[in-house]
């Protein structure tokens, strides 16, 4: 690993100095950038096949100094805009003014996305629909973290899976979390072991913007891309900016038969600093949450884990010449949490706790050449390194402390090709994964040696290895997209060799080679209206993954999750298709998405529920289902923007999950997934400077596994189907101007009608698995923010 590392910095550096810009030109560009008569900030500025860019002051000017003579595309982007494209020619010695006025992209058609092809588009030339959740989105439904935004784009929902703990998982398109590729700035790096967690550790502070992919994505991403991609894209510091918020609230406020509401508060900062000469960049963000544990039930267990957790991050950059530039990526978050009973004692001595400390480092080295002006060379080396100390027990057990270390790395090397009408991109990437899970021995006082009343020795037992599993992804793809005048058209292929050492056991391996091929078209009927069809293959390795790191845990019983010893890969066949509709009717900007989707998967792995042995121990089986499995339905979208001031954006799943034989409970439908959800948000300015928004979320009726010990043999199981739940929230907020920055004071409530579950189990001996519908009931926050890029 460091030799590669190493390697990495000498290839680097060698690289950009043979690529450093020579010498000052002294050519200069300067100008405004506007739209109806008004100045923008913090608008992109830059020069295209270059790593040469700004962004527009907060009074909406712009300078690009020491530019390279001759004939340049001088180009300009801004979300919520059409972007612009201007040919210009330098000479030395020479500043010209050059200035852009551009139109209003309400829908935001025309919004730059990677995620969809592995390369800089526009949404609307995209081959593959790629749907965008924005900052001002997280400023609407008051998400402080990733998970809390993640309901608000089609297709996904998120879902509490722990009654204890709180561990959760976003679902897309009906399947489960490990269906879906987490990435971060484009590498799958984000581990199992981080995926526990981790959707409710990301603050949102940290996101430029997360871009979502539905449908098969392994052609480009590799591994676990069956049901699509997650992209999670970091704040690159392109401007002089600052911001810090503060949000507090109580959850928890009128429900009946409850214990008191609860304090959640949160504390964040952002600030980006650009050098004079665009140079060098850094942005750092920081985060602080604080939450107490509730109790919905009022039977002294919790229902909403207690946590804290704090994030700092920043990225950098510089530019060594005018082609070539190197990006640098760290973060770390630190979590505490425990749900159970009696938090004031220690771990052991509470009747159950299911407790995690987290220790999450995340690092990357991003380097891009320009090549030809029109072709993009990047090498790139992402690592992720989680450390986990565990608590899993109950009835005062000394036996369930834990410990997790997991390291993850992503190191390859892209090339993007482009000739006129078509493009080329190719690369290679390794990923490589190592986790070791072992529970710790303990002092064992119950066979303590005792002469004449006294004890005279207490054993203390061995650490015993629960999981120890080194996994290698060698992948290769490549993707040809060419377009003949409305049509686009892109083929595409990723080749992966796995290998899975389970080093636990006999140290046996498990390897594989598997072909992934992708095939998009996207046809334009009317500039207002696109259709798309696409064809993927993906698969899963039989390997460890997130929900096999959690342990259920009561009083009665305690469940883990391990794989069959011959699970064999999980293959996928997936079909979308289409239609896109955007156009201005009238004064008002209406755009609608259908998109139907049908997933095909041979050897789906499905959970065989084993019985308690004498501790209450059930072990939770991964295995082959037989027949496979379908999944099918179709994703609405709809825009609707009746003025400047009134922006409503709504999504709706209609779907169908089914096993081609009944499984667990003799049934063949999908557990935990409702055959539709959907949400909405609004967002309305009153007057200049006040603003009310609303939005919800819909969950209908999903059947959901119960082993409690409300029904007469818990070991067999009940299964039972949910309500429906309508979770509404509204928040107002005011702006306040101070000399360049804005002042903004908020408030809102989450979950105004207590839309929650209302039958969770009790008791030291609850089914803590048996917990479903919104995360949160009623919520009351505030809070207040100051900066100079505020929404």
């Amino acid at each position: 690993m460091k030799k590669l590392i190493f390697l990495f910095c000498i290839f680097i550096t060698t690289t950009t100095s043979l690529w450093a810009q020579k010498a000052k030109s002294d050519s200069n560009i300067v100008g405004h950038v506007v739209s109806d008569g008004e100045h923008l900030p913090f608008v992109t500025v830059s020069i295209s096949g270059t790593t040469i860019g700004t962004s527009t002051d907060e009074t909406g000017h712009y300078r690009l100094i020491n530019l390279p003579e001759g004939k340049l595309i001088l180009k300009v982007r801004s979300v919520g805009y059409q972007p612009q494209e201007k040919e210009i020619t330098v000479t030395a010695g020479q500043t010209q003014e050059v200035n852009f006025d551009l139109q209003k992209d309400i829908l935001g058609i025309d919004e730059v996305v990677v995620t969809g092809d592995r390369n800089e588009k526009n949404r609307r030339e995209s081959s593959v629909i790629v749907n965008t959740i924005t900052p001002k989105l997280f400023t609407t439904t008051n998400a402080v973290t990733l998970s809390e935004g993640l309901n608000f784009s089609p297709g996904l929902r998120m879902e509490n899976d722990c009654q204890n703990c709180g561990f959760n998982q976003v679902r897309m398109n009906g399947m489960e979390g490990p269906y879906s590729q987490i990435l971060i700035n484009g590498r799958a790096i984000f581990s199992g072991l981080a995926g526990v967690y981790g959707l409710e550790l990301i603050p949102s502070n940290m996101l430029e913007r997360i871009e979502v992919v539905r449908g098969g994505g392994s052609a480009l991403y590799g591994s676990n891309a069956i049901a699509g991609t997650i992209n999670l894209i970091l704040k690159d510091p392109i401007r002089n900016t600052y911001e810090f918020g503060i949000n507090g609230g109580a959850s928890g406020v009128g429900l009946k038969g409850s214990g008191d509401p609860v304090q959640d508060y949160t504390v964040n900062a952002n600030a980006s600093v650009v050098s004079d000469d665009n140079k060098s960049g850094m942005a750092i963000y920081g985060f602080y949450r604080d939450r107490q544990p509730f109790d919905a039930n009022g039977d002294g267990y919790s229902e909403l884990a207690k946590m804290k957790n704090t994030t700092f991050g920043t990225r950098l950059y510089h530019r060594f010449g005018i082609y070539s530039k190197l990006s640098a990526d760290f973060f770390n978050i630190k979590e505490n949490r425990r749900g159970g009973d009696r938090f004031d004692y220690p771990k052991h001595e509470a009747n159950i706790a299911e407790a995690v400390d987290h220790d999450i480092t995340t690092g990357a080295l991003t380097w891009e050449q320009f090549v030809r002006g029109t072709d993009l060379w990047s090498v790139y080396f992402s690592g992720q390194r989680v450390l986990r100390d565990s608590y899993y027990g109950a009835n005062q057990s000394l036996a369930d402390y834990g410990n997790t270390k997991g390291f993850t790395y992503n190191l390859g090397t892209q090339y993007n090709a482009s000739f006129g009408r078509s493009t080329l991109i190719g690369g290679i990437e390794n990923r490589e994964e190592w986790l070791k899970d072992k529970k710790l021995g303990y002092l064992d006082i119950d066979n303590a040696e005792i002469v004449d009343g006294e004890i005279v020795s207490i054993p203390h037992t061995e650490n015993t290895i629960v999981a120890d599993q080194r996994s290698n992804i060698l992948g290769i793809f490549a993707q040809y997209g060419i377009t003949w005048a409305k049509l686009n058209v892109s083929l595409g292929a990723r080749f992966d060799h796995y290998k899975i050492e389970d080093l636990a056991t006999d140290g046996s391996a498990k390897s594989g080679n598997v072909l992934s091929p992708r095939l998009t078209a996207k046809y334009d009927f009317k500039p207002f209206l696109q259709g798309r069809l696409s064809y993927s293959q993906g698969y899963r390795a039989p390997q460890v993954f997130d929900e096999d790191l959690h342990i259920e845990t009561s009083g009665s019983r305690q469940v883990i999750h391990e794989n069959d010893p011959d699970l064999k890969q999980e293959t996928s066949y997936s079909y979308m298709a289409s239609l896109d509709f955007n156009k201005r009717l009238g004064k008002v900007e209406f755009g609608l998405l259908a998109e139907s989707f049908y997933t095909k998967l041979n050897d789906a792995f499905v959970n065989e529920y084993g019985t308690p042995d004498e501790d209450g121990v059930v072990v939770y089986t991964r295995t082959n289902a037989e027949g496979g499995a379908t999944v099918k339905g179709i994703n609405f979208e709809l825009n609707l923007v009746p003025s400047e001031v009134i922006t409503f954006k709504s999504g709706f799943t209609i779907q169908k999950s089914e096993y081609e034989e009944a499984q667990e409970f003799d049934q063949t439908k999908f557990f935990r997934t409702p055959n539709n959800y959907g949400y909405f948000s609004l967002d309305v300015k009153l007057l200049h400077d006040l603003g009310l928004s609303s939005s919800a979320n819909y969950t209908g009726k999903m059947l959901v596994p119960y082993f409690g010990n409300q029904i007469a043999d818990p070991e067999a199981g009940e299964l039972r189907e949910s309500d429906a739940f309508f979770d509404f929230g509204m928040k107002v907020r005011y702006h306040i101007h101070l000399n360049g920055s804005k002042l903004q004071v908020f408030g809102g409530m989450k979950n105004i009608f207590n839309s929650y579950q209302k039958d969770f189990d009790t008791g030291v001996d609850r089914d803590p698995g048996y917990i479903y519908g919104p995360s949160l009931p009623r919520t009351i926050y505030f809070g207040i923010k100051i900066g100079n890029i505020l929404d």
